[in-house]
């Protein structure tokens, strides 16, 4: 199962995260996101949408990191992290679903102005951060009312795939500036429980987009 991504993005991050939590064997090729190798004519006749990442197992090629982390999770039966139980299923889909239409737009907004621009010689623009202030403290009211009463977003006893998901728009949450000070819950579960992860400091990112820390 061949893995083609950048680890330094988003969404690659969170597959790579939701792979080596479920264990499952992957070999990553990689895909150079700020040379735009995703953009060449090889890499969209396997993705037509020309995104990171994308999966090709033997014949069978999938794109969007969601449904690569819930293919995988089927794949090699990871039932604590993706279970079977009907309800928690459709719990852990609805939260995949809320991620990637509403969470990861609002939170990468974030990260494009307080990362990706000025790592590229621009500055970040207030009006459009300021817009965006209402919808992303909507959203992080919803999931910390959730984590109120649950370490994990659906409650199991194991992080599932929605955890690595939801978390994954927040990587860079100190260099994003995501505005998280009121929201107990969120920095709990994102500092104390996703972030000691094991999968998590494996595919550690940093400021400027690196992801090998300094020897010490």
């Amino acid at each position: 199962m061949q893995i083609y991504a950048d680890p330094i993005t988003v969404n690659c991050r969170k597959v790579l995260a939701g792979l080596q939590l479920m264990g499952a064997p992957y070999e990553l090729v990689h895909v150079d996101y700020f040379k735009a190798e995703q953009k060449s004519d090889d890499y969209v006749a396997l993705n037509p949408m020309s995104s990171l990442p994308a999966l090709k197992d033997g014949d069978f090629v999938l794109w969007e990191s969601n449904a690569i982390l819930q293919y995988a999770a089927d794949k090699f039966n990871a039932s604590a992290h993706y279970p079977h139980d009907l309800k928690t299923r459709a719990d852990i889909n609805r939260w995949l679903l809320w991620e990637s239409s509403s969470w990861f737009p609002s939170s990468y907004l974030f990260l494009v102005e307080n990362c990706v621009k000025p790592l590229l010689g621009g500055a970040p623009d207030q009006a459009v951060l300021d817009a965006q202030m209402a919808t992303f403290h909507k959203l992080a009211g919803i999931l910390d009312k959730r984590l109120q009463s649950n370490k994990w977003i659906a409650g199991t006893a194991e992080p599932t795939i929605a955890d690595i998901a939801i978390a994954a728009p927040m990587h860079l949450h100190g260099w994003q500036q995501l505005p998280l000070s009121g929201y107990a819950n969120i920095r709990r579960w994102m500092f104390e429980d996703i972030e000691k992860l094991p999968c998590w400091e494996n595919t550690w990112v940093g400021e400027g987009f690196i992801t090998k820390k300094a020897s010490a």
